[in-house]
């Protein structure tokens, strides 16, 4: 029988015949469909006879299809590997679909899957299940409600130790390796190497210290590993495609880049994000955001670059990271060259680099970076820098600080807040400087500046300076949170007009335009958000006058999509 001519499993059909029985593997993970939705899935599938004991994926594997059972029970198993036994993760029954996140993301499989007894699947290939998530809105919202129950299954079950981090809880590669995994939801665990488990892992892999941090992964054992070493071994690294000249290049995934990325790709341009660090830039370190629409009991930086991420990758919107760039030129598209040698051709790119973080100039601060001197604050830094109730400091008067600051407090730390101005209102909103005043766990100290970090291998104290009296004091502190502003990330960009400070210049800000300039020969004025290059923009806190505030990123990099449709003429 075809699959045109099967009849349709309805809700009661699929929920006796395997939904109800893997729910409480994962909650929400296993929704029912109409005959209807099924039917939908299947006009656009190939139906498969599955043989008892049959495969039909394994872990790796990096191009796989979007499956529906239609008979039969399938296993999702993460195979024996690495000391570590084999466990069946979730069970599929008759009207139930596989996938989770990976689907979007483009993640190698992280588990294999197989039918003990034999069934029937249907398979419907990737670029398919992406127009069908694009054509059918309400399958493709149940569809995506499921696949994000399933990756959040996976970051708090066993299950997530398919990708092990092994290293030192004061390392900083460590900590880099955690911070983008986390960024990017990617399911892991980490492991102290100093434990009783770190030491048995280690000793059954035969590595020692010079190896680390090490990642394991359904296929590999990572020494030295790095996020990019990690990105290509799971899938999500960028794959250069001969000729391939995407609509629009994104650089930088923070708030205005992924704004830029949503928009760009909803309205079917084929768009590539490019980020150097981690996914949702510094608004994704953010311990707590309240003050931005919708949001009335706020929510995390973590958070708000999780649902962008997952809402631009709906959409089809490639992102990849770590990716730095290193040149821009033009040509008959703009090319962007990678760190790697990596080219890049758009017909537009939007620069959303944000800025870099500022530091301070003082000795030994570079050996401290990631071993006591952190530029977030979230449970990861919380860890690093050392048990609940341990001294720390926070550096700065906006509202980062701020929210940096009662974060720490409110896990136990003991907080000093160190402000150089001699008023928190100075740049702090009123409502995050009145909850200040009023925590009996901060300790404010304004007009004060850090002018000395110390410790051994890790921060453990550091000199505080009074501006009026000169008056200097060491104090006890094993976690140093920086929050005094940023410079642009522009000092890779050549041929492209910024103000004084580096920021770029865009439309009414740029110099009028002559008849032999570029925008003169195109006869034409620069669009909104459009740079002294025609069809390179920029969006966010990289561009002269913004804001330098989420909300007002999010909105520069909703808008520029419209000035880079005039642009290409698409």
């Amino acid at each position: 029988m075809s699959s045109r001519e099967r009849p349709p499993v309805g809700a009661e059909e699929a929920h006796a015949g395997g939904a109800a029985e893997a729910t409480s593997q994962i909650p929400g993970g296993y929704p029912e469909l109409t005959g209807a939705q099924l039917d939908h899935i299947r006009e656009r599938s190939a139906e498969m006879v599955v043989e008892p004991g049959g495969s039909v994926g394994s872990a790796g594997d990096v191009d796989y299809d979007f499956m529906l059972v239609e008979a039969g029970h399938l296993e999702v198993v993460r195979l024996p590997a690495f000391g570590r036994p084999e466990q069946v993760i979730a069970t599929f029954g008759p009207g139930t679909f596989l996938g989770e996140l990976d689907m979007l993301t483009g993640q190698a499989a992280m588990f294999s899957a197989r039918m003990p007894d034999g069934g029937v699947i249907q398979r419907m290939p990737r670029p398919v299940f992406r127009q069908l998530m694009s054509e059918a809105p309400e399958l493709s919202d149940v569809i995506l409600k499921a696949f994000m129950a399933r990756r959040e299954y996976l970051r708090n079950s066993e299950a997530a130790q398919s990708v092990q981090i092994i290293g030192g809880e004061l390392s900083a590669e460590t900590l880099e390796l955690r911070n983008w995994s986390t960024r990017l939801t990617v399911p892991h665990t980490w492991v102290d190497v100093e434990t009783d488990e770190g030491f048995r892992i280690m000793k059954s892999f035969g590595l020692d210290v010079t190896d680390l941090p090490v990642v394991t992964t359904p296929t590999a054992i990572l020494r030295n590993a790095t996020p990019n070493v990690l990105a290509d071994q799971l899938g999500l690294a960028y794959r250069s495609v001969p000729r391939k000249v995407y609509d629009i290049v994104v650089i930088g995934g923070g708030p205005a880049g992924l704004a830029t990325a949503v928009y760009g790709a909803s309205e079917g341009l084929d768009t590539l994000v490019l980020e150097a660090v981690a996914a949702g830039g510094q608004a994704g370190a953010s311990a707590r955001i309240e003050n931005y629409l919708g949001f009335p009991s706020g929510l995390s930086g973590a958070e708000l670059t999780a649902r962008a991420l997952v809402q631009a990758q709906k959409f089809g919107a490639e992102i990849k990271t770590p990716y730095d760039v290193t040149s821009l030129r033009m040509e008959d598209d703009l090319v962007v060259t990678l760190s790697d040698g990596t080219e890049v051709s758009a017909r537009s790119i939007v620069i959303a680099s944000g800025a870099r973080y500022r530091k301070l100039s003082l000795d030994r601060w570079a050996d401290f970076e990631g071993k006591g001197i952190y530029y977030a604050a979230t449970e990861l830094e919380v860890r690093a820098s050392g048990s609940p109730g341990a001294p720390v400091a926070v550096i700065g008067g906006a509202n980062s600080s701020g929210q940096a600051a009662l974060f720490l407090a409110s896990r136990g730390s003991q907080v000093r807040l160190v402000v150089r101005a001699d008023d928190l209102e100075t740049e702090m909103s009123s409502y995050l400087a009145t909850r200040i005043h009023v925590d009996s766990r901060i300790e404010l100290h304004l007009g004060t500046e850090v002018v000395g970090v110390d410790g051994g291998d890790h921060l453990d104290s550091i000199v505080l300076e009074d501006k009026i009296g000169g008056i200097q004091e060491s104090v006890p502190c094993v976690g140093l949170f920086c929050f005094i502003g940023a410079v642009p990330a522009t000092s890779w960009l050549e041929g492209v007009l910024l103000d004084r400070s580096g920021f770029i210049l865009t439309d009414i800000d740029l110099p009028e335009t002559r008849p032999h300039d570029s925008f003169g020969l195109l006869g034409r004025k620069p669009l909104a958000f459009e740079t002294s290059i025609p069809g390179l923009f920029a969006a966010g806190d990289v561009r002269h006058g913004s804001m330098k505030r989420i909300a007002a990123a999010v909105g520069e990099g909703s808008s520029a999509i419209r000035s880079v449709h005039q642009a290409i003429g698409k």
